[in-house]
């Protein structure tokens, strides 16, 4: 069956397996834990390893899944990484008729019709949750929700919310981290304002995320490379700008197709109004597909990361600018 987050808290207890899927790789680690702590899995009771893992270990997983805890307790699976290619060893252990444990299966974004996404949302008995990025109605939600109920705080500026909502959103992690980290900043004062948010930003300048997300998108190659190397040489992962991309992307998909440009920071206003004019959907799109790809090869292949999106930035940058001048013509 299908569930939203909304139904994981109560449903977790009443299924055998859930799959956790989608662009939001830190809300899929923050429901593992939220399902480790309902059930109250003890350590030992937890076993938590990788699809490549997975098929050497097949035997090994199954004898631990099927037999009761020696330490008492609820026994828990965690498989990180999954795709449909292993869909029907997935089938074999999740509906196996001994199995004692939960299974919870971690994955990328994942197509529907695919092998595990039919799997799990077919069945009664276990649950598929897709894991999305954070839009700028939810994500402000969360944002309330967070500071209130770990702060007290009490109001967030109009400008505050804005600029959150604009460089939050492509990583539940994150986002919580940035949150917990603003709560502390503003203590009693118990207001959140811009000046607050421009300080706490995660671990590099919000003013180089920018620079990086909207120049690149305009075809403004020196500059996205300038940032880029900024944000590089403050350890920035790499995963974290390919989520913010895919978000950014989206972003302006929304506004090609629709024709609505979203609310936007003064100081990026110009380069994104720019950008509507040089992209077509067809061109976001395959875009989007890439990004998914170099999220993938991050992951699988072993190739460092900066020289990855390094690669990738130059290249498209080195396109947008084309684009634009066939525009212009």
């Amino acid at each position: 069956m299908k569930w939203k987050e909304s139904d994981f808290k109560n449903g977790i207890k009443s299924v055998k397996a859930v799959l956790i899927y989608g662009p939001d790789a830190g809300q899929v680690d923050e429901l593992c834990d939220k399902a480790i702590e309902i059930l109250q899995i003890e350590r030992d009771n937890l076993f938590s390893l990788d699809a490549d893992e997975f098929r050497d270990k097949q035997d090994a997983i199954f004898a631990e899944a099927c037999s009761p805890s020696m330490f008492g307790g609820q026994k828990m699976v965690i498989i990180s990484n999954a795709g449909d290619a292993m869909a029907k060893s997935l089938e074999d252990l999740v509906f196996h008729p001994g199995l004692c444990a939960t299974v919870i299966i971690c994955g990328g974004e994942l197509r529907a019709g695919g092998g595990l996404r039919t799997m799990f949302e077919n069945s009664p008995d276990v649950a598929a949750l897709a894991c999305y990025t954070d839009d700028a109605r939810t994500l402000a939600s969360l944002i309330r929700d967070t500071l209130s109920a770990s702060a007290g705080i009490d109001q967030i500026t109009p400008d505050a919310m804005e600029y959150m909502t604009t460089h939050l959103g492509g990583d539940r992690g994150i986002t919580r981290g940035f949150l917990s980290k603003i709560a502390l900043y503003v203590g009693d004062k118990k207001i959140v304002e811009l000046d607050d948010v421009e300080k706490c930003l995660p671990d590099t300048s919000a003013s180089d995320i920018d620079d990086y997300l909207y120049s690149l998108t305009a075809g403004y190659v020196p500059q996205t490379m300038t940032a880029l190397d900024r944000l590089m040489y403050d350890n920035v992962e790499p995963n974290m700008l390919i989520r913010m991309l895919d978000s950014h992307f989206k972003k302006l998909l929304t506004a090609v197709v629709d024709g609505q440009l979203p609310r936007l920071f003064w100081k990026v206003s110009d380069k994104f109004n720019r950008a509507v004019k040089i992209w077509t959907e067809p061109e976001i799109d395959a875009v989007l597909i890439r990004l998914n790809e170099l999220e993938r090869q991050l992951r699988t292949t072993g190739m460092p990361g900066e020289i990855l999106l390094r690669d990738f930035s130059l290249k498209l940058a080195l396109r947008t600018t084309k684009m634009a001048t066939r525009r212009r013509k």
